[in-house]
């Protein structure tokens, strides 16, 4: 990379969206400034679901002026979408077309997500410079094609710029190890049941159990009262 004056706002404005795109990333699109050149970006953009897009990956460029940020980027499709014309300026009311709309507030996340809305417009709304309309079918075709398309400059697939995001199922867990707390607070097996022909035998050769006898004091002292109650008796007779 050629040296970067870094005391130029453009160029510190730059590497300041590249540092923020690359710390906070998306899954719908996925953009970086080319090693040889900050002020040219290249980004691969999700289809919109629900859309005849949905499931393509198309690639473009973003230009970015000397004077930026205080004038807008201008914006060409590279990958075949049946939506806009290969490297072709795109007139979208943030790009260079429409320089008297552009804040310098904006910037290349803006100017993404602004395509990526435009995008999927149909009829007059669709209408501009750089805007084809092609069938549905053929846009579905187009879409199929476009993840593995190759941009010749980067060298790489829209597939493996951008890859597909695999949601997990909801309401899954793993299954996790036991352990030690769990083993101990499992709940022990039961017992296999005894039969009813060993119980029975179990119960006939058991001993039956004896009746309790009173304590030895008890009865010494039950046999002291009957005899006083003896001796009073004859007592009285005699």
């Amino acid at each position: 990379m050629p040296a970067l004056n870094k005391n130029n706002s453009a160029v510190k404005r730059i590497m300041q969206e590249a540092r923020e795109l690359a710390n906070d990333p998306s899954t719908d699109y996925t953009a970086s400034p080319l090693e040889d050149d900050i002020f040219e970006w290249h980004c691969t953009l999700r289809g919109s679901p629900g859309t005849e897009f949905e499931g393509g990956l198309y690639h473009f460029r973003i230009l970015l002026p000397a004077e930026y940020p205080f004038r807008p980027p201008s914006i060409m499709m590279l990958t075949p979408s049946g939506r806009f014309e290969l490297n072709t300026k795109i007139c979208i009311s943030f790009t260079n077309y429409h320089e008297e709309l552009w804040q310098p507030a904006w910037g290349v996340r803006t100017a993404i997500i602004g395509l990526q809305g435009f995008f999927p417009l149909k009829g007059q709304a669709a209408v501009g410079v750089g805007s084809i309309e092609y069938p549905a079918a053929e846009r579905r075709r187009l879409a199929v094609l476009s993840r593995e398309w190759i941009c010749p400059h980067c060298e790489r697939s829209n597939l493996d710029l951008l890859p597909d995001v695999h949601a997990a199922p909801s309401g899954q867990s793993e299954e996790q190890p036991p352990t030690d707390e769990t083993l101990h607070t499992s709940v022990a097996p039961s017992p296999d049941p005894i039969p009813e022909e060993v119980a029975e035998e179990r119960l006939v050769a058991a001993p039956k159990a004896s009746a309790r006898r009173p304590p030895v004091v008890l009865d010494g002292a039950i046999c002291v009262v009957f005899v006083l109650l003896f001796a009073l008796l004859c007592r009285r007779v005699f």
